[in-house]
């Protein structure tokens, strides 16, 4: 058991936060593989593993209901204060942030699905290498946050933040890059507008990934180390 839930005066009460993290992990590991799935899907044009990651999701919404229903019931229970009211507050941010990278790996698998055949014939190698590219970033940035609930390294949560800023800048550079292609015409109009939405899901999957490294940064410190954000 973690030592942030040490110490309490009613066991029972360190096993239902120590459950709530365990949710956490489990609710991530499986949005791990939503997304790990989808980029694949994208990356090899795979429409049946596209379809696996579309029918999938209801597992994470059915993850989420459970979180939710237990978090209720421990403030119900015991009315957490301090650190104890720290813990629930983080998990009940995290879940809603897994639930919603969840989201953009479907919107992923289902914008890979709506690119016809035709179009597929324009993607470029190029292409495909900037939107494989970015979206290992974004997996990298979130696989490493979620660590975070496991490991609890103060350290490692900085490392995920500022590595968010390094995202930052490659995604910008690559969604010139597509932009490019769109007014030079060199690819399709219904191909390079996918093309920029799955890019923009990736980006908001980094803006998810750093709000839990900061949630974890919350339980650890007890700040938030939002206010120190430029």
């Amino acid at each position: 058991m973690h030592a942030f839930i040490e110490g309490h005066t009613f066991k029972r009460f360190d096993g239902e936060l120590s459950h709530l993290h365990v949710l956490v992990l489990e609710m991530g590991r499986f949005v791990n593989t939503q997304l790990t799935d989808a980029l694949l899907a994208f990356k090899n044009r795979n429409l049946e593993l596209a379809q696996e990651v579309i029918d999938r999701d209801i597992h994470i919404d059915n993850l989420e209901v459970d979180a939710d229903a237990e978090i209720l019931k421990v403030i119900a229970r015991h009315c957490p204060v301090g650190s104890d009211l720290r813990v629930v507050i983080a998990v009940s941010k995290c879940v809603s942030d897994l639930e919603k990278i969840g989201d953009e790996a479907v919107r992923i698998a289902s914008l890979m699905a709506q690119m016809t055949v035709g179009s597929a014939g324009h993607l470029t190698p190029e292409l495909i290498v900037d939107i494989d590219h970015i979206g290992n970033m974004a997996l990298s940035n979130y696989q490493s946050a979620i660590e975070l609930f496991d490991v609890w390294d103060e350290a490692k949560a900085h490392r995920v933040i500022d590595g968010h800023r390094q995202m930052d800048g490659e995604f910008q550079s690559e969604l010139q890059r597509l932009m490019t292609y769109l007014m030079e015409e060199t690819i399709e109009m219904g191909l390079a507008v996918n093309l920029v939405l799955v890019a923009k899901s990736l980006d908001r999957i980094t803006h998810h990934a750093l709000n839990l490294a900061e949630y974890a940064m919350f339980e650890i410190k007890g700040i938030d180390v939002r206010l120190a954000q430029p």
